[in-house]
């Protein structure tokens, strides 16, 4: 994929988040609203069982009548982690940045930089490129070496009753409702989602992994 470089201007890129360990949908606002804003990260085992799925979702709180303009943006990078020795440090990374209307994916690789930092690896063997789905339109899937990808607004798969929750930590509620009400219904998210063969991550079977959004 070294032909990529002249068209993704490889840079080093900061970090621009945080490592996400729950839902977050109302951030600060230097990052609130726009795609360096991590929602919700998901991993977990695929249909296909010797495969595991990584979700970043990014840009919450997106109405229906402005998802069709929501768009990622190409001076964000979104880093998925994985760290297969325990260390809670990323021996491989899957980097994921847009470029006209396509999601470029590299890796899982081997970073040549961790930390707060991060370095492009458009040299990287695995990976693979798919067109950005638009709104409304069927899902575009890309596959490549057995790995699958695709980018593009969905609507937000999270729960919760924030107005109930809000209610609690007040102290004028003691739990929540059964049934709740879902405080994102109707709202959309980007999402970024790369399906990886268990055999393309190593390690020991267990795993540590986190996402990370970084600006030039």
């Amino acid at each position: 994929m070294k032909n990529l470089k002249t068209i993704l201007g490889v840079g080093i890129l900061a970090i621009a988040s945080f490592f996400v360990i729950a839902a977050d949908h109302i951030d600060a606002p230097a990052v609130a609203g726009g795609t360096s804003d991590v929602t919700d990260f998901y991993a977990f085992q695929g249909e296909n069982t010797n495969n595991l799925v990584f979700v970043a979702n990014v840009q919450g709180l997106i109405s229906p009548a402005n998802t069709s303009s929501a768009s990622f943006s190409e001076n964000v990078l979104v880093e998925f982690n994985i760290d297969n020795t325990g260390d809670n440090v990323e021996d491989l990374v899957i980097q994921a940045i847009p470029r006209d209307g396509k999601m470029y994916f590299f890796g899982p690789v081997v970073p040549s930089q961790t930390g707060l930092n991060s370095v492009i690896q458009t040299n990287a063997t695995a990976g693979g490129v798919v067109d950005i789905t638009a709104y409304g339109a069927n899902a575009t899937i890309a596959t490549n070496n057995g790995m699958s990808f695709f980018a593009g607004p969905r609507d937000d798969p999270f729960f919760m009753d924030f107005a109930q929750y809000s209610a609690i930590i007040g102290g004028t509620a003691t739990g929540f409702n059964d049934p709740g009400a879902d405080t994102f219904a109707g709202t959309n998210v980007m999402s970024i989602v790369v399906e990886v063969p268990k055999s393309m991550i190593g390690g020991s079977g267990t795993i540590n992994t986190w996402v990370e959004t970084k600006t030039k």
